[in-house]
């Protein structure tokens, strides 16, 4: 794969006069030994000669030959003569993403972030630590382990309120050593990541409110489960964690039917945040009552019943999780998937994992993941339903998903970047997978069946006829048989 880096990437690599962020320094190591390829963009060259530390300057100019320099870019259409010079730099920069002159664009730029998405590129510009985590995932099987999620009482953790994973949360926040105290008296509980024995990865600190007003306009009626405290350490960003913590509030909140999930925070410091917050759902609502306009609201509708709106069937599933749209515009799929595969997918599957919400628990994968087969199936769409069907051990359907996107890609490096870090293939696997077309489809988990649903009563509903060899569509009435079974 290509990978453009951006000058606040390029300049910390060329620094010496400061430690390099051990991710990063990954990333290098992993590209390098793996060949991928390492590019600067004749912008961040522009850039790096507007350095007002001279050796620093002269360093870093004299260490790009390392790097490859990209080369015959076209004008890019975005600029205008209005356009300052540190936007145009970044305009040029992404518009050799959008061209396809890499595969990706490693950036810590925020601004680059918002810009790539207004274009459609968010999914190809990466951190540092997504960057690192993705080529970990490639070439480190052991690495793409997710991590254990804790429910714990508040005040077990105050050993590691002095430590320095909590140091980022007092800058922002004035006493907030005392208000995490007031918290733990009053029993309030906690998602805890451990990134290691004794250290803390992340944290997700919750708690349910009632008729609590979140703006000045807005009141919620009766119960809600607000996220107070939403936090992964740096060490273990890239790695999902923010998601399966979503994955949690999105249980916790069906299981006691809290109608409305609510986090604020200062939307600057915390752009990446609300930025996942927003592709599950989540909407900027306000400013929080009490912070003087500082914090800005964001709240996810979590409605006990299917909501009758009339939305592109994948969008209501975002808005909506866990409902999904399954009506007879709707196409349904079955996905045959072998044991080995479908353990590494599903580890929260019932019977590999304990539940979520135990002390011990595993969590398993995250919502959003990714399927590669060579089916000749090719027209599915965003919306559709896939019913997946363990073979082998169980011959029986176990999970249900949402599909966001299905293409077919034949190169290996295309599908690593579609996949991106959803991907539980090594690379050698994909670029063997690739030497025929191959059908990449990026889904959301909904759940997994109560009672997996095996071949015998499939084939006396009629929904099957034998075991399936390849994806296979179903009819409504079939799918709505399902349905029923497990309802």
């Amino acid at each position: 794969m290509r990978f453009i880096l951006d000058t606040n990437i390029l300049i910390p690599l060329e620094d010496s006069q400061r430690p390099l962020e051990p991710s990063l320094a990954n990333f290098v190591r992993l590209a390098n030994e793996n060949g991928h390829v390492l590019l600067y963009h004749p912008a961040s060259e522009e850039d790096i000669k507007q350095d007002n530390n001279a050796d620093r300057r002269t360093q870093t100019l004299s260490r790009l030959s390392q790097y490859t320099r990209l080369e015959s870019l076209p004008t890019c259409p975005w600029n205008t003569a209005d356009t300052d010079r540190n936007d145009a730099a970044d305009n040029e920069i992404l518009h050799a993403i959008f061209l396809n002159a890499a595969h990706g664009l490693v950036t810590e730029d925020r601004g680059i972030h918002k810009k790539a998405k207004e274009h459609g590129l968010l999914e190809r510009v990466y951190t540092i630590q997504t960057a690192e985590d993705l080529l970990r995932r490639l070439h480190g099987r052991v690495s793409v382990q997710l991590p254990n999620i804790e429910n714990v009482p508040l005040f077990s953790l105050d050993s590691h309120l002095g430590g320095q994973f909590f140091n980022s949360l007092r800058e922002g926040y004035e006493n907030f050593d005392n208000w995490f105290r007031e918290k733990a008296k009053e029993g309030r509980n906690a998602w805890v990541n451990w990134e290691s024995n004794g250290v803390l990865g992340g944290i997700c600190i919750y708690d349910q409110q009632h008729n609590e007003r979140i703006t000045d306009e807005i009141m919620l009626e009766g119960p809600a489960l607000k996220l107070a405290t939403f936090k992964v350490g740096e060490n273990s960003r890239g790695k999902k964690i923010g998601e399966l913590f979503l994955k949690a509030a999105f249980l916790y909140a069906t299981k006691n039917r809290l109608e409305n999930i609510f986090i604020h925070g200062d939307s600057d410091r915390h752009h990446f945040l609300f930025e996942m917050l927003e592709d599950f759902g989540f909407k900027r609502v306000g400013f929080d009552p009490g912070s003087q306009g500082r914090d800005a609201v964001y709240l996810k509708r979590h409605p006990v019943n299917p909501p009758q709106e009339e939305l592109p069937s994948f969008d209501y599933l975002r808005f909506y999780f866990p409902h999904f749209r399954h009506d007879e515009n709707v196409e349904k799929f079955i996905v045959p998937i072998k044991p080995e595969y479908h353990q590494i997918l599903f580890i929260d599957y019932p019977g590999q994992q304990m539940n979520i919400f135990s002390s011990q628990s595993s969590v398993g994968n995250a919502i959003k993941m990714a399927y590669l087969c060579h089916a000749p199936t090719k027209k599915i769409r965003p919306g559709d339903i896939v019913l997946f069907y363990r073979s082998g051990d169980e011959q029986a359907i176990t999970s249900i998903g949402i599909v966001e996107s299905y293409e077919t890609l034949s190169v290996a490096e295309d599908i690593v970047s579609r996949v991106k870090r959803r991907t539980v293939y090594s690379m050698p696997e994909i670029k063997l997978m690739a030497e025929k077309p191959t059908r990449v489809m990026l889904f959301r988990l909904v759940k997994h069946l109560s009672t997996p649903l095996p071949q015998e009563w499939l084939e006396r509903q009629g929904v099957l006829k034998g075991a399936p060899q390849s994806i296979t569509k179903i009819s409504h009435q079939s799918f709505e048989r399902v349905l029923s079974h497990e309802n």
